[in-house]
């Protein structure tokens, strides 16, 4: 980077500081920390959804994705699309809490502050994972950005990610430490702004890289650099939805998502206060929420745009092709670097953005849970709110302080990512079930969150050490089919330059072989080169996945890894395409964790070893979807009730509309509390357990014209990669 650069950043890092400082004046009691006074209007409660809700894994996973995999690439970061109409009516809920953690709200549905701990176990667990992989991200792209992967420190070269990270968390929790949510949320104000740039500001550059390297840029003008997009990359490349045995996304997989995330983001910590609980009134809450939401949506639409633009010019970039999760940093520094301006500094402060103002609000909402359900709740609960503040402060460097670990033994951006889906499950069932009927049960939810964790986290890693010879068993360790699909086409430019990179990259190795006097035995044959327009033989293998084990190998009869035995079982051509399905022969033994839900499919005769590797990912969801609110509502039945005195005082808190004055609220709800029956009439069940009251034309409406956007954002990406086409 350039000396403007880093003047660039270090001026973005200063901005930050300052604004901390600023509200930290302001900060005097806990809601005033934790939830900035419950006082944002419209305009910050979007921009803290919107920076909450986008981090900088976001258009990194989106770039490497769409690089790989072309325009449906963008479903890795776009499944929460379908989930955001949801927020119209989730909004409303947080926003009628009046807690100031989710903690606090298991703590009233279940009379249980033990269940309140818990639950801040999970969330500052969430909450560092997640945090991780947005360190992770940065780790992924500051190299090529700064233009080194390493600087010497104490005589030693030091990796810049293990270096630059740290000072990132620093920055972060000196501005969240000193002002709290209200800090958070006017950098959020900023960052989302530079989340914004972040997402368009590659495309006019590249599309000018474009006309320059394969037109004339003297007669040329962007939109040609569609038209030339369209030229070198092959039109596979273009379809909004995966297709055949090695799509990453086909869309069985995309709804699988869809539902998972829907039933598990409710219960994410950070939704107490960017999901509505901060907003001044219910209808900011729904509107900052679905607004703020949509915007990342937007945005997705040109994180993936961009991606489609950096594989028709950089398809070449030996970099790239070994490594997809560098797209977004490497393209930044050959794209913007040469234009000046500090661009890249920008674009490095952006990406910083993106992560910043996703982890101040995790730290803020993770300091909360400490304070309030562990702090208070056991340690010292006639602690004043000067003690509960500086004690917040001082314990929101337990979430940075986490995820900043996690990332530097971690650096594995997508499988963070799934880490994030699953997780949430915990706790998901007692949620939403406790959320809309009464006759859900305290024992119920403990039970569940036990099944839960002994189920999808604790028996997969503990079984293998504690069952003799689990890992050999010859129905367990099993495979799906190796299928491979070999096409026959007309290459396209971006094939040619794919088939230079392959070579460059295939004579680096060699060199770094015989460098090391290394056998090149397992090299393989040099690739050929592709020329324009010729019959190339494309070829994708997918298979061999474990089906009950995390991973699986090969070994012979003395229990020594092998080479894979494959077998051909079937060979069946249509046009132009040949698809070749084998099955391994060899012994295999499984390795990592034991998949237990998978004995599911097995119990009902399911065959799986004919499955795509998509599917299996797939297949993965539904128990972890299903199975806790089976358990869930089956335990509710047959425990004991909770008290009615404090259901009735639940229910009817939930369904208490919020006024925006704080007094006139509180006398409000003791009109409630003394007619807890007063909405009975609303009930779409009245006089039953079921607490779901008939939707108002606003939640109906709202609802409705969310999901048209949903489509309308589709249609936007379809649009945008087909100009020029």
């Amino acid at each position: 980077m350039a000396t403007l650069d880093y003047i660039v950043l270090a001026g973005y890092f200063i901005l930050m500081a300052v604004i901390g400082y600023l509200c930290m004046k302001k900060v005097k009691v806990q809601e005033d920390y934790f939830m900035g006074g419950r006082g944002f209007g419209k305009l910050l409660q979007t921009f803290a959804a919107f920076g909450a809700g986008t981090g900088s894994s976001d258009p990194v996973n989106t770039a490497r994705t769409s690089f790989t995999s072309g325009l449906s690439g963008m479903w890795s970061v776009m499944y929460w699309l379908f989930v955001t109409p949801f927020y119209w009516i989730t909004g409303v809920w947080y926003r009628r809490m009046r807690h100031l953690t989710l903690g606090d709200w298991f703590v009233e549905r279940y009379e249980s502050r033990a269940m309140g701990a818990a639950y801040s176990v999970f969330g500052l667990m969430f909450f560092m994972i997640y945090g991780s992989m947005l360190f992770s991200a940065i780790g992924k792209v500051a190299a090529p950005l700064i233009g080194t992967g390493s600087i010497m420190m104490f005589g030693q070269p030091v990796g810049i990610e293990y270096v630059l990270v740290p000072v990132i968390g620093l920055v972060v929790l000196a501005y969240g430490i000193m002002g709290g949510l209200q800090a958070a949320y006017w950098t959020d104000l900023i960052q989302g702004l530079c989340i914004i740039l972040l997402s368009i500001l590659l495309i006019p550059y590249g599309l000018r890289a474009l006309v320059e390297k394969f037109g004339d840029p003297e007669t040329q003008t962007l939109m040609d650099g569609f038209r030339i997009m369209h030229e070198q990359v092959p039109k596979e490349k273009f379809q909004i939805v995966g297709s055949g045995n090695t799509s990453e996304f086909p869309l069985h997989r995309i709804l699988a998502v869809v539902v998972i995330n829907l039933v598990g983001i409710v219960v994410q910590p950070h939704f107490i206060a960017t999901g509505g609980g901060s907003a001044k009134t219910e209808n900011t809450a729904r509107i900052g929420l679905v607004t703020g939401n949509f915007l990342k949506r937007f945005c997705t639409v040109g994180w993936a745009l961009t991606a489609l633009i950096i594989l028709a010019l950089m398809a070449d970039n030996p970099v790239l092709v070994e490594d997809p999760d560098k797209t977004w940093g490497v393209a930044s520094k050959e794209i913007l670097g040469p234009a000046g301006f500090g661009l890249v500094g920008l674009m490095l402060a952006c990406l910083l953005a993106a992560l910043m103002s996703s982890v101040d609000a995790y730290m803020i909402i993770g300091s909360a849970l400490v304070v309030r359900n562990m702090y208070t709740a056991y340690i010292n609960p006639e602690a004043d709110e000067k003690t509960c503040v500086r004690l917040g402060r001082i314990t929101g460097a337990v979430v940075v302080v986490g995820a900043v670990v996690i990332s530097l033994f971690m650096m594995d951006v997508f499988k963070q990512l799934q880490l994030t889906w699953i997780i949430p499950v915990l706790f998901a069932a007692p949620f939403w079930v406790g959320m809309w009927w009464r006759r859900a049960t305290t024992s119920a939810a403990w039970l569940t969150i036990l099944y839960c964790a002994l189920v999808f986290f604790i028996i997969p890693k503990v079984a293998p050490k504690v069952i003799d010879g689990l890992d050999a068993r010859p129905e367990y360790a099993i495979t799906n089919n190796v299928v491979t699909t070999v096409t026959t086409r007309k290459a396209a430019p971006s094939d040619v330059a794919r088939g230079k990179a392959a070579i460059e990259l295939w004579n680096r190795d060699k060199a770094a072989l015989e460098k090391e006097n290394k056998p090149l035995d397992n090299l393989g044959p040099q690739p050929k080169p592709v020329d324009l327009g010729q019959e190339i033989v494309e070829s994708k293998t997918g298979g061999g996945k474990a089906i009950f084990w995390t991973k699986i190998e090969a070994i012979d009869d003395t229990g020594k890894v092998i080479t894979p035995q494959l077998e051909e079982i079937s060979r069946v051509t249509e046009g132009n395409t040949t698809t070749i399905t084998k099955k391994h022969v060899s012994k295999l033994r499984g390795k990592g964790e034991f998949k237990l839900d998978f004995l599911l499919y097995q119990w009902f005769g399911m065959d799986l070893t004919d499955r795509t590797d998509a599917t299996l990912s797939t297949l993965e969801l539904p128990p972890k979807i299903i199975t806790p609110f089976l358990v869930m509502i089956v335990l509710s039945l047959i425990t004991p009730r909770n008290r009615k005195e404090s259901l009735d005082r639940y229910y009817v808190k939930m369904k208490t509309p919020v006024l925006p004055d704080p007094q006139d609220d509180a006398l409000e709800l003791e009109v409630s509390y003394n007619s807890p029956d007063r909405f009975e009439k609303k009930k779409m069940f009245p006089g039953t357990d079921v607490e779901i009251n008939m939707p108002t034309f606003a939640d109906a409406f709202g609802f409705v014209v969310c999901f048209a956007i949903c489509f309308g954002v589709i249609y936007l990406a379809v649009w945008a990669a087909g100009i020029g086409g």
